[in-house]
């Protein structure tokens, strides 16, 4: 079940003017606006976008921030849709949460639909019973997160997976994790688990390509769901840089493959990846498997040191990439109008399951 919504091509207005024209008119609405808006610019936003950014940040540092401004009227997410869906599960107030661009969904986040997850719960629950718990990256729609609200699971990040991970096996010995395989699969190896004791959900083959042995007998039931740019890092990339750069510490996103993870010295969350490279001494030099705006930004930030991508081809978040300067100025304009356009809003019930959810992750 697709998240990627309409979005209504914008006028010859906003496509014919010059990027230095749109920048220009960027800043002279946002001054305009003042304290009325918040900008929040997610990691892998291109640049032209994050320099208007009040926060920068991964999508949960970027949610809660909507927490620390209950004066703002707007809150405009530049990321995608489930990180504007989970801004408005935790905004303090009314506020107008906008998403510049609807068409900018998550292929990973759509590789879960909440018709598909219930159907896989229906058939699992009836042979593990009241033993398992649900657990949902952060990068999931809202739906997803009020069903994990709902059936007493909760809401992770990559940098607290295990975090979450312990506190579900602390109540009960199985879980289902999704919709990143990957990020189950790694956080689970670090805490000491085997892989013997994962299985993979396929919701395309019937009992998720297992058999109802298979399914009892897991700890892990990891949904076969991936991010399409973590997919592309590869091990003989890091063997290349390695010979490239012999005193290279290489560090990937947990999103990452398991073979790519192990292959690497190192792995941890994006805020963890930028949070390494700033400390680091100078001189260090890193191979860095995450999207391409961040190792370019944190190469120029830290010129003192050789930063590098591994993917020698330049792939960026195609879906972040969607969030185009023309349509931020498209929205601001707006709002000067007095118009609020994209509103993303989440209805109630959904918003009480999910912040539950959401609540379990930051209590622990």
């Amino acid at each position: 079940m697709s998240t990627v919504l309409f979005q209504r091509p914008l006028s010859r207005e906003y496509t014919e003017l010059s990027e230095a024209e749109t920048l220009d008119r960027i800043d002279a609405a946002k001054s305009a606006l003042g304290a009325d808006l918040v900008i929040l610019g997610h990691h892998y936003q291109r640049d032209e976008i994050i320099r208007f950014a009040d926060y920068r940040g991964d999508s949960l540092k970027l949610a809660r921030e909507t927490a620390n401004h209950s004066s703002a009227r707007y809150i405009v997410f530049c990321g995608v849709h489930f990180m504007a869906e989970t801004a408005d599960i935790l905004k303090p107030g009314d506020q107008a949460v906008i998403l510049p661009n609807l068409s900018a969904g998550c292929s990973m986040a759509d590789m879960a639909g909440i018709d598909e997850v219930e159907h896989c719960w229906a058939q699992i629950s009836p042979l593990v019973g009241d033993s398992i718990t649900p657990i949902t990256y952060v990068n999931s729609a809202a739906s997803l997160k009020a069903f994990v609200g709902r059936n007493g699971g909760a809401v992770c990040t990559s940098s607290n997976a295990q975090k979450i991970l312990k506190w579900a096996f602390d109540r009960k010995p199985k879980t289902l994790f999704f919709p990143d395989q990957h990020l189950g699969r790694n956080s689970g190896l670090a805490m000491g688990y085997s892989a013997n004791e994962m299985v993979v959900w396929d919701p395309a083959k019937p009992m998720g390509g297992n058999t109802g042995d298979e399914v009892r007998r897991a700890r892990f039931i990891l949904w076969k769901g991936h991010c399409s740019v973590h997919g592309r890092f590869t091990v003989e990339q890091i063997t290349k840089a390695r010979l490239r750069h012999p005193n290279a510490r290489i560090i990937v996103h947990p999103e990452c493959t398991r073979e790519v993870v192990d292959a690497a010295d190192d792995n941890g969350s994006t805020e963890y990846i930028l949070n390494t490279v700033t400390a680091a001494p100078s001189g260090t030099v890193f191979g860095i498997g995450t999207e391409i705006n961040l190792v370019n930004r944190l190469a120029r930030e830290n010129p003192d040191k050789t930063i590098f991508c591994l993917d020698p081809v330049v792939c960026p978040c195609a879906t972040m990439y969607r969030i185009h300067p023309s349509f931020l100025l498209w929205v601001l304009d707006n709002l000067l109008q007095g118009k609020v356009v994209n509103r993303i809003t989440v209805p109630e019930l959904i918003r009480t399951e999910a912040k539950l959810a959401l609540d379990r992750m930051l209590s622990v």
